[in-house]
């Protein structure tokens, strides 16, 4: 009789043991104390702009994106060094020299990409489309789109300055694209700072 009720009362405590157990696996781990560096790189109260932007080109869309749109072409048309220095141009999960940028979608014509976190730096959560978009059968347009967040900024009036000046570079960009996919040749990078090159 006695045996019987210790095999009961074991029994159940088992029984408690593995319920107690399962429970607390079930629980996900506890967040990590916020650290110093992570209150310079994360941002309280995001404001999300996107730019849109975008140009017509003479060429049917898949010439165009043939021509243009390998993730590393971005260095012929922004007219800076490019090199891929992870994994494969055109895969996902490549990342080019560019910015540390990491390609993150794709379609037949079209890809995203973003950049990655870096220590010290607010992370304004950058992204960039690219597409080829069929209008005619022999008439396309490029399109541009830039989604980030940019409270990090002082005021209304350094956000507008931002907008204008990535505006004023991937529109010069959409132009050299434009060039590239009709068949032409592009003229030289304008200096920093809008001067002409000596």
């Amino acid at each position: 009789m006695k045996q019987a009720m210790y095999t009961r009362i074991l029994s159940k405590t088992a029984l408690f043991s593995i319920a107690a157990t399962t429970v607390a696996l079930a629980q996900p781990p506890a967040a990590a104390p916020a650290s110093a560096g992570d209150s310079a790189i994360v941002l309280p109260n995001p404001t999300y702009v996107a730019i849109p932007m975008e140009i017509t080109v003479n060429k049917p869309a898949a010439e165009v994106w043939k021509r243009v749109g390998k993730f590393c072409d971005i260095g012929e048309w922004l007219q800076v060094p490019c090199m891929i220095t992870y994994g494969k141009d055109g895969e996902m999960g490549a990342v080019r020299s560019i910015g540390k940028e990491v390609l993150v979608g794709m379609t037949e014509l079209s890809y995203t990409y973003t950049q990655p976190v870096t220590p010290g730096r607010p992370y304004i959560l950058y992204h960039g489309t690219l597409e080829a978009r069929p209008v005619t059968a022999t008439t396309s347009k490029l399109l541009y789109t830039l989604v980030l967040d940019n409270s990090n900024l002082a005021d209304d009036a350094a956000k507008e300055k931002d907008i204008a000046s990535r505006k004023a570079t991937f529109t010069r960009a959409l132009e050299n694209m434009k060039i590239l996919a009709e068949g032409g040749t592009l003229p030289p990078r304008p200096a920093r700072g809008g001067g002409k090159k000596q």
